[in-house]
């Protein structure tokens, strides 16, 4: 179980990208302790990434995002796969020019690596997320069929730097939601995420589920293309607490409410 957020916000609006980054983070950080971090970029393609293993509470005020910057990406791990020793596993994961995170548990990742002849992207890698963001690179144009051959349960988010949009995408046994504005695109793991986000912004978002069985291509805060994939329905995982580090959740959001009012 982790939490995943982000936002495409377009180059001319006002909204702050700090505090709605923030906001962000204290919606989801209570679904993992283990790890946390966070990935942005602009117009230049190149994306920066900042991932530590502590919990969002000590992630919050690091997070400074340029204004410049019209794409992010945040996480918080509660690790299954992949230990959080060796930051690799962490996310948001890097695999060639793709950055990306992801909510859920991919059983057939090894199996994909050797049929596909991926290697993996660091030394004693072993996070069954980073098979989403290999395909994704090596399929480009191609993505939704790629989606096909996972196994598992997938809420995810990636930034290429060989395209210039953000994708999104969900198959089986997570939850995503998406607000919406006039030039803004936020998703999240959790409804109260955007309600956060529209808090702290003084914003008027449309909230709705993602649909399971999509993918969508988001640019300059507003969907450029959208396709429909078929999840592989055959995983059965155990019911899991949303709720995996209510701590994380009490702190983050104290802290996120005294960092508004200074």
């Amino acid at each position: 179980m982790c939490g995943i957020g982000g936002y495409s916000l377009s180059s001319k609006t006002p909204i702050d990208r700090t505090v709605v980054a923030r906001a962000l983070l204290a919606g989801i950080a209570e679904r993992g302790g283990d790890a946390a971090g966070f990935a942005h970029r602009g117009h230049s393609g190149a994306v920066t990434v900042h991932k530590q293993r502590t919990g969002a509470s000590d992630l919050l005020e690091l997070i400074d995002v340029p204004r410049s910057a019209t794409q992010l990406l945040v996480h918080v791990r509660d690790f299954t796969k992949g230990h959080p020793s060796l930051g690799a596993n962490n996310h948001p994961i890097r695999h060639g020019a793709v950055v990306g995170i992801h909510n859920g548990t991919i059983v057939n990742d090894d199996k994909l690596f050797a049929r596909n002849a991926i290697e993996r992207a660091a030394p004693g890698m072993t996070v069954d997320s980073e098979i989403i963001f290999a395909l994704a690179e090596r399929s480009r144009g191609r993505t939704a069929r790629a989606l096909e051959q996972l196994v598992g349960s997938m809420a995810t988010a990636w930034l290429d730097e060989g395209r210039p949009e953000l994708l999104l995408a969900r198959g089986m046994g997570r939850p995503l939601w998406t607000g919406t504005a006039r030039g803004a695109f936020f998703f999240a793991s959790t409804r109260v995420a955007l309600e956060l986000v529209a808090q702290y912004a003084a914003l008027e978002l449309r909230l709705r589920e993602f649909p399971l069985g999509t993918v969508v291509a988001v640019d300059d805060g507003k969907v450029v293309a959208r396709e429909r994939f078929r999840p592989d329905m055959s995983f059965v995982e155990e019911d899991l607490p949303a709720v995996r580090a209510p701590h994380e959740r009490d702190a983050t959001l104290q802290r996120l409410a005294a960092l508004h009012a200074a």
